[in-house]
């Protein structure tokens, strides 16, 4: 760490355009960075992600923070780097959140993260609840409102080397019907499959059926019906691109 003589010196080059002193002191207080981000995980960002948006805090401190201050420099730092990361995760959002339930849920985690320091644990919503003095549905709400969309092709198992995706647990609407497959001539194509194959896309095409409910019906694992869905689904794209 550097002493306040040393830190005024180099703040005052930094300051200036003196680019190493700039540098110097933000390698000095690289740990401000870290011990932020480290409130803001588990909530679907990267670490090194949030750890770039926090070092544009505080390099924004650098630049306007003035040693006539009555605060340490730490002091000044925090809340801008705090900030920086807080914006990131709101105009990063696809969602659009209230501001009454971002500031309920960010009331929240601060009281999750003090019980957590008291009960030695995490802390259960009931418990939150309760110190908040708020329904348990509204903090639920709340939590639920902040979290990152989830994206159809996240990987929600894997075996054997196939990946069964978010996606493939969900039925298929009627942009997929009978209609849609008639005008692409679908039927004669679906004729020349093996009949297992032939089934399958019958089921998860036709009858709205999810990859799950095919194996249960047929007899064979999900991981089975999701492989040959896509062989089958790309033998069709062939005679498509050949007819």
């Amino acid at each position: 760490m550097l002493n306040e003589e040393e830190f005024k010196r180099l703040l005052e080059a930094a300051q200036a355009g003196d680019e190493v002193a700039k540098s110097c002191i933000l390698e000095s207080n690289l740990n401000l960075v870290r011990s932020v981000v480290h409130r803001f995980l588990n909530r679907g960002y990267e670490w090194d992600d949030l750890f770039q948006v926090g070092c544009i805090g505080l390099i924004k401190a650098v630049e306007r923070f003035d040693t006539k201050f009555s605060v340490r420099f730490s002091t000044y730092a925090v809340p801008m780097i705090i900030g920086e990361i807080r914006r990131f995760i709101r105009d990063d959002n696809p969602v659009k959140v209230s501001r009454p339930v971002k500031e309920t849920a960010y009331k929240v985690h601060r009281m999750q993260e003090k019980l957590q320091g008291v009960l030695g644990r995490e802390p259960s919503i009931s418990e939150v609840a309760q110190e908040l003095a708020l329904p348990p549905e509204e903090i639920v709400a709340a939590l639920e409102a902040i979290q990152p969309p989830a994206s159809l092709y996240d990987e929600v198992y894997h075996a054997d080397g196939d990946a069964i995706h978010l996606l493939d647990q969900i039925a298929y609407t009627d942009s997929l019907d009978n209609t849609y497959f008639d005008k692409l001539a679908l039927k004669e194509i679906l004729l020349r499959l093996p009949p297992r194959d032939r089934m399958i896309l019958q089921l998860r095409f036709f009858e709205d059926k999810t990859q799950a409910e095919i194996a249960e019906r047929i007899g064979i694992s999900q991981v089975q019906v999701s492989r040959i869905e896509k062989q089958a689904l790309k033998v069709v794209r062939e005679y498509l691109q050949t007819s």
